[in-house]
């Protein structure tokens, strides 16, 4: 069932036929309204352990009165972080120098052993840069805790360049693990065959678009096994061999990310391609530009403002009469500058541009291109060295 702590977020349905029999796969998300959030503005763990953007994810299989069902995790890096977004296309995350680092971390995986049982960590970030120091960190808690197993997984490295496919290397790593793990059974008299006894924990920086791509390779991997053990294919078949049943599945996982995307992050997901397709395409990229632009925007304007609504509608921040109004502006309140500076900055190029053109009919030109070409350059440097005071931030309550 559903606990106090999980919300159903949304579920999509597709049924098609094996054996002349009807199957029903249903997706279940339910997120965790602990740590409610946006992309930017709840990263990581807070102190009870509790970490942004958890979401269970359960696939639930109907065929001839059995019921089976196999469940995920994906959840941010249980660690204390922050990523301030500061008008950069990629802001820097930084660990959160705090006593209670591990302690954070062992909330965080006792509360999945009491919920799920055995748990195995797949952790889907880079290597390298600020993400590898974010990795490097993990792993070097998860030393703590042995008897969890953690599998680091270099995404963008092993899967570079679309080729979907290299997720079977992982596969081949775990698949002895997770299918000890195994996944729930029951008839129709409603007697328990299999249970489930653990569950996958992945996460990539935001716990979208990779994390969907390893979900819906590990689902289908597990929806294999249950037709086969619930009858409707034999021990070689499998859903890949029918283009339609691939198709429907493929589009509830392609659905389901999408979803979750738009919660936390205000786009569509991105890497569509490879859950759909197994590749990328053209419109894929195109659809994946438009919302890597449409998350900069939003994550930077306005998920200031979404946050403290979440915050105050969720309880985590509760109204006194007693204090003064956090809206209040108290000192300089730069962000209504910003449209005055971009403004500045796309006129200053403007004129720079043109000046330059005239360049050679008079040593007039140069003088007044250097002045403007000046003048944008401080600006675009006032700019970026107060990014953080121009974005949107919300204004309620602490990050963590």
């Amino acid at each position: 069932g559903v606990g106090p702590s999980l919300t159903i977020l949304r579920f999509q349905t597709e049924q098609f036929t094996l054996k002349d029999r009807l199957v029903r796969i249903t997706l279940f998300s339910r997120r965790c309204n602990r740590r409610l959030g946006t992309r930017m503005w709840r990263r990581g763990a807070n102190l009870e352990g509790a970490t942004a953007n958890f979401v269970e994810t359960e696939q639930l299989v109907e065929y001839e009165g059995l019921t089976s069902s196999f469940i995920q995790v994906r959840g941010s890096i249980p660690l204390l972080w922050e990523q301030i977004v500061d008008l950069s296309y990629k802001p820097r995350p930084s660990i959160i120098e705090h006593e209670e680092m591990t302690k954070v971390v062992e909330r965080h995986f006792h509360d999945l052993s009491q919920r799920y049982g055995d748990t195995m960590v797949i952790d889907l970030t880079d290597k390298q840069g600020d993400e590898g120091n974010l990795s490097n960190a993990f792993a070097a808690e998860m030393q703590n805790f042995p008897d969890i197993r953690y599998v680091h997984f270099d995404f963008h490295h092993i899967c570079g360049g679309g080729n979907f496919d290299n997720l079977q290397v992982l596969y081949d790593e775990i698949e002895e693990a997770i299918q000890k793990q195994g996944y729930f059974l029951m008839n129709s008299k409603g007697e328990i065959l299999l249970d489930q006894s653990g569950v996958v924990r992945s996460n990539c920086i935001d716990c979208l678009d990779r994390t969907n791509v390893t979900q819906s390779f590990l689902a289908r991997k597990s929806l294999d096994s249950q037709l086969q053990r619930m009858g409707a294919l034999s021990s070689a078949e499998s859903i890949s061999q029918s283009d339609i049943i691939n198709d429907k599945f493929k589009k509830l996982w392609v659905e389901h990310g999408d979803e979750l995307s738009l919660e936390y992050a205000g786009s569509y997901a991105l890497k569509g391609d490879l859950v759909r397709y197994g590749r990328q395409t053209l419109p894929g990229l195109i659809k994946d530009g438009m919302s890597a632009l449409s998350r900069y925007y939003l994550n930077n304007f306005h998920d200031g403002v979404r946050q403290d609504a979440l915050d105050l509608i969720s309880g985590y921040y509760t109204v006194s009469k007693s204090s003064s109004s956090p809206f209040q502006i108290i000192g300089f309140e730069s962000a209504p500058y910003l449209p005055v500076a971009s403004a500045i900055i796309v006129g200053g190029i403007t004129v720079t541009t043109f000046t330059l053109s005239q360049v050679g009919r008079s040593a007039q030109h140069l003088i007044s291109s250097i002045i403007f070409a000046g003048l944008t350059a401080g600006v675009v440097a006032l700019v970026k060295a107060n990014g953080k005071q121009l974005c949107s931030r919300p204004r309620l309550c602490g990050l963590i």
